[in-house]
């Protein structure tokens, strides 16, 4: 064989490994896709570049796997949703505080399934692995939550937090808890009718969340001050 055909075979084997070493970069980049979700975007407009971003997601699979999860019996999801069902029905008359009820019940309801909870952050990174489609709304939720504890949440900002809510909290659940009652739908402004989006269409950031079509649509009390981020 000449010194031109080896050159040759090597860059043919060269072009292949390459090609193989590229195919395994996109297959693990897509298999992050589908299991974090938007959630995989937020990290790497976060990151210095994709690469770290991805092998930070990889750390959180790996965490993840430590952790000793729990399934809810039919009685505890049962019980779960009918607490959920109380705070919804309490929001007309107490918006701000059904809203510190609703953060109080998911981080119950979190630790329950094994996720540390001591620390938000780290909760957030802990269930954004199998709950990384629905993590947006949890943000979103306890954002506002934040907001009304300083005074600064409307409403209609407390309406749509227990909407974001009842969205991470039926994925975490693992099921529907309860639609949204006659009552609350009925008491709705007409203001709020003409400029927000139904409830049970998550915001455009959110198309990969399961279907929400029972969210609560409520009416627009005065809010009141809520209570410390965790």
């Amino acid at each position: 064989m000449s010194t031109t055909q080896i050159v040759a075979l090597l860059v043919a084997l060269a072009i292949i490994v390459a090609v193989a070493l590229a195919a395994v970069v996109v297959m693990r980049r897509r298999a992050l896709r589908q299991r974090f979700g938007p959630e995989y975007d937020r990290v790497v407009a976060d990151s210095q570049n994709r690469s770290a971003a991805e092998a930070e997601l990889r750390e959180r699979e790996r965490r993840h796997a430590q952790l000793t999860l729990n399934e809810l019996s039919p009685q505890a999801r049962a019980q779960y949703a009918t607490e959920w069902a109380a705070v919804q029905a309490r929001f007309v008359e107490q918006p701000a505080g059904t809203v510190a009820d609703a953060d109080a019940l998911i981080t119950r309801l979190v630790r329950e399934r094994g996720y540390p909870t001591s620390d938000y952050d780290e909760a957030l990174a802990h269930l954004s692995v199998e709950h990384g489609h629905t993590l947006g709304h949890y943000r979103e939720a306890h954002d506002i939550y934040l907001a009304n504890e300083r005074g600064e949440a409307t409403t209609e900002q407390l309406r749509q937090a227990l909407m974001h809510y009842r969205s991470i909290f039926a994925d975490v659940l693992g099921e529907e808890p309860v639609p949204a009652t006659d009552t609350v739908e009925a008491t709705r402004t007409d203001e709020v009718a003409d400029t927000v989006e139904p409830s049970g269409t998550p915001d455009a950031s959110y198309t990969d969340t399961p279907d929400a079509t029972d969210t609560p649509d409520t009416a627009d009390p005065t809010a009141t001050s809520g209570t410390r981020r965790r």
